[in-house]
Order: structure tokens, then sequence, then C-alpha cells
């Protein structure tokens, strides 16, 4: 199923491309998932709600399973998808670039609202933070997707960029992967040091077998990030409005109550990590647009770009703004 999404997305972008007419307008809902992890855990975790979706729906609801998170952007820009769950960083890239709004947001289980960047090492490597920031091109070192707030953003902002720090010439070798593959890689020896977050490595965690057990075990936590706000969902602005309703009627009455099948459909929302959805906006992305413009100062002022430390001031300025507006109201 994903992969006939997937040459519906190709084919969708190579049409826009050449400027062909359009193909007539799907049936189906296209549900965008990010999968921080394997295609295959992914789908295995998603299938029942996506399927809970389509019959509360009336309609057809097919998921499309991306690691790339430019692919999902690319995918609700051109109008191959419909909605879907991002990072915060690439759904701040869905609304900017593919008229897409946020409108829910995930809640963490564990209660404690948000999440964590990580760098992990392989425990007894004797790798440390300092050993990482010694930048001395000696450590294989491992980010997350270039769209991935805590492989990427997080650490950039935090970590790197505050002490003028560039990962490609800090390493002896620098790759991009998903949080998964950086866990394995870091617990099996092949990465020297990874970004990863609490999520993804609780995730492992539910899995509850050797293989997760054995991998976790193997690694530590040298450095953690701030909080990050939760996951958003977005969709496209341009929906029918009716078709909204009845996605937001589903998203939010989604495992609430204590009927049986409110508790059957928790117990779906357990193994993607939330609880119900609740309502969200925009402006569930200004803490990552504030660390966006503090990374972009940080590396203005380190470069000495007059140019770039006054334009990365005005929208850090304009934040802030924002945030304190949005706490000011009744």
């Amino acid at each position: 199923m994903s992969r006939n999404i997937a040459l519906a997305l190709v084919a969708g972008l190579a049409l826009a491309g050449c400027g062909k007419s359009p193909e007539p307008a799907r049936k189906e809902l296209v549900f965008s998932i990010l999968s921080a992890e394997s295609q295959a855990s992914a789908e295995k975790d998603w299938t029942p709600f996506v399927e809970d979706m389509a019959k509360a729906l009336g309609q057809p609801v097919k998921a499309y399973y991306g690691s790339n998170y430019t692919a999902l952007i690319e995918g609700m820009r051109f109008k191959q998808t419909d909605l879907g769950w991002f990072t915060n960083q690439s759904g701040l890239e869905a609304v900017r670039r593919a008229n897409g709004e946020v409108f829910a947001r995930s809640v963490n289980p564990s209660g404690i609202d948000g999440y964590e960047a990580v760098i992990i090492v392989k425990k007894g490597s004797g790798v440390t933070l300092d050993g990482i920031l010694k930048c001395d091109k000696t450590l294989n070192f491992g980010m997350g997707d270039p769209k991935s707030t805590s492989g990427t953003l997080a650490p950039m902002t935090f970590l790197f960029a505050p002490r003028n720090i560039d990962p490609a010439t800090c390493f002896k070798n620098v790759r991009s992967a998903n949080h998964e593959t950086n866990l394995f890689s870091v617990s099996g020896g092949l990465q020297d040091a990874a970004t990863n977050n609490t999520a993804s490595m609780d995730r492992l965690r539910l899995l509850d077998t050797d293989l997760a057990r054995n991998t976790l075990a193997n690694v530590e936590i040298v450095w953690r990030s701030p909080r990050i706000p939760e996951d958003p969902l977005v969709w496209r602005k341009d929906l029918d409005p009716a078709l909204k309703k009845k996605i937001a009627d589903f998203m939010f009455g989604y495992g609430v109550g204590d009927t049986p099948e409110a508790a059957r459909q928790r117990a779906i929302l357990d193994k993607i990590q939330t609880k119900p959805f609740v309502a969200a906006d925009d402006t569930h992305l200004l803490p990552v647009r504030e660390m966006e413009a503090t990374g972009a100062l940080i590396e203005a002022r380190n470069r000495k770009d007059a140019a770039a430390t006054t334009k990365a001031e005005a929208m850090l300025a304009e934040v802030r703004k924002e945030r304190a507006a949005l706490t000011a109201k009744p």
C-alpha cells in the first residue's frame, strides 16, 4: 500500500514539474506518517488506527510512511497527501511551504508534556560529552534527518551552535539516519555517538524483546536537550470544511470515554505513544520557531555576519512577541 502511495507521490511531483494536467482527484484520504524508525514497525503500530479512521470517515484512508521528512512535506505541497503526523520542524516546513496548518497534537503517555533530544554512546566505550566536543575528528557521529527536530535542530541549537561547532568538520565521519538506525548503530559499535530522543528510546522499550532490551542496555545518554513540544498533526488548509470536521470529530473522540471501545482505542494509541489527541493550532510551533531563530542567531554571531545577525534577531524578536501576546490572552 505504501509503495503505491510513494509511486503516486513521484508521479505527482513529475506532473507538477512538467506542467501537465493533474490526475483526477483521489477518492481516498492519504494520511502521511513520519517513520522515525523502520516502516515495518510504524506500519504495524499505525494500521489499526488508520483502519478505524477509514470506518469513521466512511471513505478509504491510505497511509504513506516516510522516513524522509522532505517527502512528507512535498507530498502535502503537491496535494498527494491530505494530512499527517509530523515532527515539529517538519510540521513547520509543511505550514510554510505546503499550505498546511496544525490542527492537533499528541500527548505524552507519561503525563510529562514533551520529550528530549539526546546524544547516545555505547556503554563502556569511554566516549564522553567532553570527548565529543573536542572535535578531533576521531569519532564517527550519527545525525538525524535534516528536518528532524530532535535529530538535528535541537542538538544544533542547544549544543553545537553555541560552541561554534560544525559537525561536518568536527567528526571523522557524519551520517544521517533515522532514530532506530542510530540506536542500533551505536549499540553495535558502528557509530561512536549519535543523536536520538527519549520518545524513540521509550518506543523501543515498549517492544519488550531481547533485541530491544539488549540494544538499550548497550547505550547510555551523555547529553539531553531542554524539553521539546509534542509532535503536531497537520492537514491541508484547502481540505473541504465538512471533511475537516469529520476528521476532527474522529481525532478528538478517539480513545475518549470509559466504554470498552474507548479502552480498545486507547490500547491502539499506546502503541503509537500518545494519549488521545488534543486540539492545537499553528501557535504550537512557536517553541520550535524560537529554537530555529536562536540557532540562526548563534551561527550568525559566530560567523560575525552582521546582516544575518540582524535578520536572526528580528526573527527571534517576532517569535517572542507572538509568545508574549499568546501568554497575555485571558
